[in-house]
């Protein structure tokens, strides 16, 4: 089969190698997800920041090399275990953790979900990771009720589109931080009710949109807004860190979180869910039902070919990527 392997940690522009390699096993099981998985014929790959970081050694999972990188696929069943949601024959969408970027990849098989009619393939690789992270940053880390108001941090993205669609579909008022015209037209696509500019004091914005504070900021960007994010935040408001694609880490002063009872949340996904099947089955079907509810449609962005894997990384290391960034695995 035709894959693209990380051969040296030296960036997007040269990481990356075209090679014909064996199908994979489905028997080799990931060692954070044991057991027999689910073999997808790849038609789209999902592309995202920790293939950025992968491609210079920075990404907490640091596998030997050479490896396939790819964390999202979506394609057809070729064979699944008696115990897997789904059967060969079907579309899915999964996250594979490794091995996306190649035309046949394995996934846990709780990590694998029907995709539906509405959604194509392309849309597919947007789902699980984006939605799921989106549903667990707001709900389960982020406590969103009904009727709060919902800031959101790199809103044109992969994670932001999704994040926005979710709280819209939970029933929130959203307002997304973006950084020029074309995402805030990707933002207000993806259902923001009110888009601040990032470079035209976005905080003092927020302020005069809601007077009281908003109820809950999700930040995937982290840097120098931060503390920003800290002071729209209402009683009681909570601050939700998803990551640092921005590049540096915060530090916060805990003595802001006294002034109103405020809260900073860390929501890591990934760690948390992948030996959890039944967190995942819960969020997938929450999942499923906004998707049928007309609210969760991923929105995708730059497509590329397989071969063009390096262009898309560099697309989204110098932030110009907005919606979900695809390979078209398959034409």
């Amino acid at each position: 089969m035709k894959a693209l392997q990380i051969t040296e940690l030296t960036g997007p522009a040269t990481a990356l190698q075209a090679v014909e390699l064996p199908e994979p096993d489905p028997a080799a099981s990931h060692p954070l997800t044991p057991g027999s998985g689910v073999v997808i014929e790849v038609h789209a790959a999902g592309v995202s920041f920790p293939e950025v970081l992968q491609t210079r050694g920075e990404y907490q999972l640091k596998p030997p090399l050479p490896f396939v990188p790819g964390s999202e696929v979506a394609g057809v069943v070729r064979s699944a275990p008696d115990d897997a949601p789904v059967r060969a024959g079907d579309r899915v969408a999964a996250l594979c953790l490794l091995g996306g970027f190649a035309e046949t990849a394995v996934a846990p098989a709780h990590l694998t979900f029907a995709l539906p009619d509405a959604l194509d393939f392309a849309q597919g690789a947007g789902l699980v990771l984006n939605s799921h992270t989106a549903y667990f940053s707001l709900v389960t880390r982020g406590r969103l009720a009904p009727n709060e108001t919902v800031l959101v941090h790199g809103a044109a993205g992969g994670v932001g589109t999704a994040t926005l669609q979710v709280a819209k579909g939970l029933g929130a008022t959203t307002i997304a931080v973006v950084s020029s015209d074309a995402k805030e037209r990707v933002a207000r696509e993806a259902g923001a009710d009110e888009v601040v500019r990032a470079d035209a004091g976005w905080k003092d914005r927020v302020k005069e949109l809601v007077p009281g504070g908003v109820d809950l900021v999700i930040d995937p960007v982290g840097g120098d807004r931060f503390t920003d994010s800290l002071r729209c935040l209402g009683e009681g408001g909570r601050l939700v860190v998803v990551g640092f694609t921005g590049g540096s880490i915060p530090e916060v002063k805990v003595n802001r979180l006294l002034l109103n009872n405020t809260e900073v949340v860390g929501a890591g996904w990934g760690a948390y869910a992948m030996a959890k099947p039944e967190v995942n089955r819960q969020i997938g079907a929450e999942i499923q039902r906004l998707i049928e509810d007309g609210f969760v449609r991923p929105l995708v962005g730059e497509r590329f070919p397989l071969d063009r894997a390096a262009d898309a990384l560099a697309l989204i290391d110098g932030r110009g990527a907005t919606g979900k960034v695809v390979l078209d695995v398959r034409g």
